[in-house]
């Protein structure tokens, strides 16, 4: 760019001796035909393309001329002056230098990059005043070039699931879904869920109207398994169906429990609810052909037992709901205990014989020759 610059100014220059030896007839009639040209130009390209130090040789040019014939057919004032402004951004653009000597070290980066990922709601000050308790010293500016990059820390709203994670111990999620009998009859399940342990507890199953007045007595029923929690609940989450109307909301905050209600079309705020409703029909209800209201319910029983006794879960780092294993461990047998089993049968079953390739006759297995002996 240097050296095009310095041709394009000496270019310039050659010209401005040439038209000093020129007449002032020749000069205006040669501006003239320029100017003509121009426009017939201006006609066809109207806003042409121009090269980083043609801006500038204009831009300086346009300056020496007087004020009042600061006049251009091809370039408005306001484009000069934006090439100006450009031409001085580029002057005092120059990169940020960090100082080597005091140069950040790796582990406090990244226990400020951890900070800021572990708590999205503080911001740069905030994180300061923190690693100011550990002993380190660390200015906000420097918080914010390290994690700038990344995220920049700040007061955000919580998101459902951060809210849902928080509230988990205290909160419970209800929701209905529907099973096609084998008679293509209806039928209505009302299911509550814990967040913080994923316990289920199925409310009703019916093959009648599943109305406001069923959903509000199942929530009477079930008032004494709630009393029966060592840790009170705070929070209940359905959505916005009409069967989870006033009178059933009423149950529960007579008890003191918050009604949240999911907004318009958000499946993902219910989530833990409508993920189960997923698992029941992949591993229970899909694989049956119900006959009616007592047989699914009698089938979800059964399920939501081992659900909540046997089934390893995910989020509970592959744990059971209610937690600790409910089974006895496999253990492998003894000799004894095989010679016991095998003395236990009766002399009198013959058991099969196999036939023995080696000597082409047909033996009795390992349990007869125990018995024999």
């Amino acid at each position: 760019m240097t050296a095009r610059l310095v041709l394009i100014a000496l270019r310039q220059v050659l010209r401005l001796l040439l038209l000093s030896c020129r007449s002032s007839r020749s000069k205006d009639l040669e501006l003239l035909v320029l100017r003509q040209e121009l426009s017939a130009l201006r006609r066809q390209v109207p806003h042409p393309k121009t090269r980083r130090e043609e801006r500038l040789v204009l831009t300086v040019l346009q300056y020496l001329r007087p004020a009042r014939e600061r006049l251009s057919n091809l370039f408005t004032p306001d484009t000069l002056r934006r090439w100006h402004r450009e031409l001085v951004r580029q002057k005092w653009d120059r990169p940020h230098r960090i100082n080597p000597k005091r140069a950040i070290p790796l582990q406090i980066q990244l226990l400020v990059w951890r900070l800021a990922r572990e708590n999205p709601t503080w911001g740069y000050r905030r994180i300061q005043g923190e690693l100011q308790k550990l002993g380190i010293e660390i200015s906000a500016s420097s918080i914010r070039r390290i994690t700038a990059p990344k995220r920049r820390p700040g007061p955000t709203r919580d998101t459902w699931r951060q809210f849902m994670r928080a509230q988990a111990s205290s909160i419970i999620a209800c929701d209905l879904f529907t099973v096609e009998s084998i008679g293509l009859k209806t039928l209505h399940v009302l299911f509550f869920s814990e967040l913080h342990t994923r316990r289920v507890l199925i409310g009703g199953v019916t093959d009648g109207p599943a109305n406001l007045t069923w959903t509000t007595q199942i929530a009477r029923n079930l008032s004494e398994a709630r009393e029966a929690r060592t840790e009170p609940l705070r929070f209940i989450v359905h959505d916005r169906d009409k069967r989870f109307g006033p009178s059933f909301d009423e149950v529960f905050r007579a008890e003191g429990i918050e009604i949240i209600r999911t907004p318009w079309r958000a499946p993902r705020a219910n989530a833990y609810a409508e993920r189960w409703i997923r698992t029941a029909r992949t591993e229970c209800v899909d694989r049956v052909m119900v006959l009616g209201a007592r047989h699914l319910h009698h089938l979800l029983s059964i399920y939501v037992e081992h659900y909540n006794r046997e089934r390893p879960h995910r989020g509970l780092d592959l744990q059971t709901p209610e937690g600790g294993p409910h089974l006895k461990p496999l253990r492998a047998k003894s000799r004894a205990a095989t010679v016991s089993v095998g003395l236990s049968m009766s002399t009198t079953e013959r058991p099969p014989e196999r036939y023995n390739r080696l000597t082409g006759r047909a033996t009795a297995s390992t349990s007869s020759a125990l018995i024999g002996q």
